[in-house]
């Protein structure tokens, strides 16, 4: 038999189901929104001009006797091959830690750091236990200040980097004396470190993870060179080897600068209108999009654009005095993957495709070359560890935050 009691229990039992099921169903009706949902973009910046700048060749990682791990290399031998080899602009980076963070009195202040020809950046290897990064300046700074504060936290860093307003660049970020600050610190990543190219594969993976999630980073080239060729025998040292097949320009990082001025490759260097050869004479990756396909090409790698939802129409370029025989393997890679892939050849190399960047999120389209490679004059012997990596680019963006 039921009683009175049971059945209250049991009405009351039914009726806290019943409005613990609703209080679920609108617990779950309750929908979450993310604030950082990506919306489409408001109005980015104008394009710069694709015509008004010149093409300038250099070489950002070189190190000379400053650095007192390297030998037969003063500057003035890195400047007479620069010159010999057509480089517009070199950034001497000697370990700064070697001079206790005096950079202005040791290299800046050595007597062979002058040229006419030849534009001299101003910087060094921030050198730590955390990892290394290059520093370029168009003039003098307090690098002092930026080597003090070497071992503190990331935003500290920051304030005194963004202080001198100077370009910081991640060096070799995945290899020996990896960089291990925050890449919100940097406008760059060294992506190809010297000659040997197939040691680079897991910066180019950093880099691309750096994209995707939103940072606007130029990739960018340095030889890394240590070592110059002995003028005699008796300064042969274990390592002059290295200076027949990795010296200035292996790789040689190109920019598209608005004129001809040490700013000018800074300015670029940080807008990321920069492309990557093996050498200073292999071909120079070119890279654009025409964005209302009217047959006109409206921007290039570095540039970012609001996308529209449409196809957009890119265009490939490889440039160089002369070409050796052989084909071009040309890889587009988009957001991380690799999209199409395009065999060229002859003295005009060219390769186009069409693809829709999204409208509503970020999208990004980069470039790499393999082939033949262009003999190197002053270096014979690079080419037999050279590999057949001939350049690469930097990324053409959509919907790119510029505040991010």
């Amino acid at each position: 038999m039921i009683t009175h009691t049971k059945t209250s229990f049991l009405l009351g039992c039914i009726a806290g189901a019943t409005l613990l099921i609703l209080s679920q169903a609108s617990f779950g009706q309750a929908k979450h929104v993310n604030p950082w949902t990506a919306k489409k973009m408001a109005e980015i910046s104008p394009l710069a001009s694709l015509t008004d700048g010149v093409w300038l060749k250099g070489e950002l990682h070189v190190h000379s006797r400053h650095s007192k791990e390297s030998s037969n290399n003063p500057i003035s031998k890195i400047l007479a091959f620069s010159r010999s080899a057509g480089i517009d602009f070199v950034c001497i980076t000697d370990h700064d830690n070697h001079v206790d963070g005096d950079v202005a009195h040791n290299t800046w202040a050595d007597p062979e750091f002058k040229s006419d020809s030849i534009l001299l950046l101003y910087g060094a290897e921030w050198t730590t236990t955390r990892g290394h990064g290059n520093v370029f300046s168009a003039k003098p700074y307090d690098h002092q200040l930026l080597y003090d504060v070497r071992d503190q936290r990331d935003v500290t860093i920051g304030t005194v980097k963004n202080k001198l307003g100077v370009h910081l660049s991640a060096n070799h970020p995945s290899g020996k004396d990896n960089f291990g600050y925050s890449y919100d610190l940097v406008q760059s990543i060294e992506v190809w470190n010297s000659v040997l190219w197939a040691k680079n594969a897991n910066a180019i993976m950093i880099w691309d993870d750096m994209l995707s999630s939103g940072r606007k980073l130029t990739g960018r080239g340095g030889s890394d060179a240590h070592h110059g060729i002995p003028e005699s025998p008796d300064k042969v040292t274990k390592n002059s080897n290295e200076a027949k097949v990795n010296y200035v320009g292996t790789p040689t990082t190109w920019v598209y600068a608005k004129k001809r001025t040490s700013q000018a490759v800074i300015d670029a260097l940080t807008n990321g209108r920069v492309a990557i050869s093996s050498n200073p004479y292999a071909p120079r990756v070119e890279f654009y999009a025409d964005l209302n396909n009217d047959g006109k090409m409206d921007m290039m790698m570095g540039d970012n654009a609001k996308s529209t939802g449409k196809p957009v129409k890119f265009q490939i370029r490889l440039s160089a005095a002369t070409f050796p025989d052989g084909d071009y393997t040309i890889t587009v890679i988009k957001n991380g993957g690799k999209l199409n892939t395009y065999t060229v050849t002859g003295k005009q190399p060219l390769a186009e495709f069409t693809d829709t960047p999204a409208e509503t999120g970020r999208t990004y389209y980069r470039v790499t070359v393999e082939g033949p490679q262009t003999p190197y004059p002053q270096l014979p012997a690079w080419a037999a560890i050279s590999g057949n990596m001939v350049g690469l680019s930097n990324p053409i963006c959509f919907n790119f935050d510029p505040n991010f």
